[in-house]
């Protein structure tokens, strides 16, 4: 076999373009050096590296050797074909090719990426076989492998026989803590890191992000400050984290910061988390900043197709239907996170029949429905449209998950439909906390308050603890079933058996629980025992049912808290002055008339004023 020629190895060396390397490679095919073991392998990584895959892939099976398959899955790596990588190393193991420390951590990347466990198993013994083992950054990847397929056991041993770490050693095994549900051991192992390895900006990022997953967006405040140079991770990881307390107006501050220093661009993930903010707050102008300013920092359809969902449910959420059907327009109708966005909008702004139509469109055009269509579609449609997607979900078998199954029980507890609710709850075969909260509370609404309190001790012993929806939910029940004493039961063991302590919604109901069954000075004693200022729906609560009741008495005294709080509001003096008219006490209830008057108020319409002469 002839050497390849010198003048060969240079131009080979040199060449950097797939127009260079067309013609050298017909150059070196009229000489006999055309089967040279390095010029197949060297033209095999130019061709990989200039994307013409076909005469890379057609060299390397002429050749097969680890440096024309590394240059194989480098491409496909470098383009995110995850399945490709792992196609290309069964085919390196069935061509007798053994891998190396270049080859294991793509491949173990793609098993991350596609979440599959079994096969990085089985790449994790050829890593043993092969004596990769002790290689830093093939440990690295058999660690983040293992972590993001949910296995923290086996990412720690990993992580726990290494004998030398990195920083992304240090990294990965927090990151992992984190993305698994463990952020108080990712920041343990910080604690340990420190005295090892000096971290770097994505341990502070990662630490950060530990602590918003914990709630404590201080601490992630307090790392942030310690960051030399943030970059845009960082800032995203802090807005993302307050936006998940729900204090949206620190995020927007944090945003308005972010821009105003100006070392940084925002990415479309910051102006999406930043843009959910606006509209949980409801703040259309900033929103309407945020849309310019992504429009003219990145082209249109880079923004709409990241975020395009967040701009168009704030525009729909504030009442700006025109302006959301703009952004959809601009956005991908192929993708079935855009007709989501849509419909999820539209559901929000209270105009359901806009989201079905939506919906049939959606439909018409062959765009597959997911789980989140159909959680989002199901509370506005009717018994006949919620039973064919229940009959949809079934027949195609779902892989949607509880929010689906949980819509289907909610649409079925509002169109009136208990037993086929219960049916569904039954027969699933995972149950989160809303399943349960959603089925007590069908229960409630239908006024079968004993079976909801049933169920709530169910849910107790199924292991899901109840949180303050629960009891609202049970309360509700209570208050609907004339379940008093079950009820100021259950409202004493939220704080005593569960440590919650009650919000203002739980004071309403047992009000309204009391009120209910004419117990009006229990409730108003009830009332006058609250640890926080009643407001207008405890007060209105007592004040409909002393109507009702006509109780004189304690009518007066509800319809003159309202008065205080509310005192251009008409409806509270009607009614008072329609109980003082039914209990005979005209003159009273003239001078509620006066008052009216006094105050410029006009009696609404539906409402009147008996016997006293209107």
């Amino acid at each position: 076999m002839r050497t390849l020629p010198h003048s060969f190895t240079s131009l080979l060396q040199s060449c950097k373009t797939l127009k260079q390397a067309k013609k050298l490679h017909a150059l070196i095919l009229l000489t006999a050096s055309h089967h040279n073991p390095f010029f197949i392998t060297k033209l095999t990584q130019i061709y990989a590296d200039c994307d013409d895959l076909r005469s890379a892939l057609a060299l390397t099976l002429l050749r097969p050797n680890v440096f024309a398959f590394t240059a194989i899955l480098y491409f496909h790596s470098r383009h995110a074909h995850a399945h490709q990588c792992i196609l290309t190393y069964a085919r390196l193991r069935q061509n007798a090719v053994v891998p190396d420390n270049y080859v294991f951590p793509k491949v173990l990347k793609a098993c991350a990426k596609l979440s599959l466990f079994v096969t990085g198993t089985v790449i994790h013994k050829d890593v043993v076989a092969f004596g990769s083992e002790s290689n830093v950054h093939v440990r690295n990847s058999l660690l983040g492998m293992y972590a993001k397929c949910g296995d923290m056991a086996s990412a720690e041993r990993v992580f726990g026989e290494m004998p030398q770490r990195d920083v992304f050693s240090w990294n990965s095994v927090m990151s992992g803590y984190v993305c698994n549900g463990l952020p108080d051991r990712a920041v343990e192992v910080f604690g340990v890191m420190k005295e090892e390895c000096q971290p770097d900006v994505v341990t502070w990022n990662t630490l950060m992000d530990a602590y918003c997953k914990m709630g404590l967006c201080c601490e992630a405040a307090r790392v942030f400050g310690e960051i030399e140079v943030p970059n845009v991770i960082s800032w995203t990881i802090l807005i993302s984290g307050y936006g998940s307390v729900g204090r949206h107006g620190v995020c927007l501050e944090i945003f308005r910061e972010m821009v105003s220093v100006g070392r940084v661009l925002p990415d479309v993930d910051a102006l999406s988390c930043v843009l959910v903010s606006c509209r949980f707050l409801g703040d259309l102008a900033s929103g309407r900043e945020i849309h310019g300013y992504g429009l003219k920092i990145m082209c249109g359809d880079v923004f709409y197709r990241s975020a395009g969902a967040a701009l168009l449910t704030l525009y729909a959420g504030c009442g700006r239907v025109d302006r959301a059907y703009s952004v959809f327009r601009g956005m991908d109708k192929g993708d079935v996170v855009t007709w989501n966005a849509m419909i999820f909008g539209l559901v929000d702004a209270g105009l359901g029949h806009l989201a079905l139509e939506c919906f049939r469109e959606m439909q018409g055009r062959g765009v597959e429905i997911d789980g989140t269509t159909v959680s989002t579609i199901l509370p506005v449609c009717d018994l006949r449209r919620g039973k064919q997607l229940h009959a949809y979900v079934s027949k195609w078998n779902f892989s949607c998950g509880v929010p689906v199954f949980n819509a289907l029980v909610h649409m079925y507890s509002i169109r009136g439909c208990i037993v086929y609710a219960h049916s569904v709850f039954s027969m699933m075969e995972n149950k989160d906390l809303v399943s349960w909260n959603t089925i007590i509370g069908g229960y409630g609404t239908h006024g079968l308050g004993q079976t909801a309190l049933k169920l709530l001790q169910e849910m107790s012993g199924s292991g899901i603890r109840p949180d303050l929806v629960t009891f609202s939910c049970a309360l509700s029940a209570c208050s609907h079933s004339g379940l008093v004493d079950e009820g100021i039961e259950l409202f004493y063991r939220m704080t005593q058996d569960f440590g919650l302590i009650p919000v203002r919604e739980h004071f309403s109901c047992v009000v309204d629980m009391l009120a209910r069954a004419g117990r009006l000075e229990d409730a108003f004693d009830f009332i006058n025992q609250m640890p926080q200022e009643p407001d207008k729906h405890v007060w209105g609560a007592l004040l409909a049912a002393c109507q009702e009741h006509q109780n004189v008495s304690v009518g007066k005294l509800a319809a003159e808290k309202l008065i205080s709080l509310e005192p251009r509001e008409a409806g509270h003096y009607v009614t008072l002055s329609n109980i003082y008219s039914r209990a005979g006490r005209w003159d009273d209830a003239a001078r509620v008339r006066k008052m009216m008057d006094g105050h410029g108020l006009l009696k609404p319409s539906g409402l009147s004023l008996v016997g006293t002469g209107s």
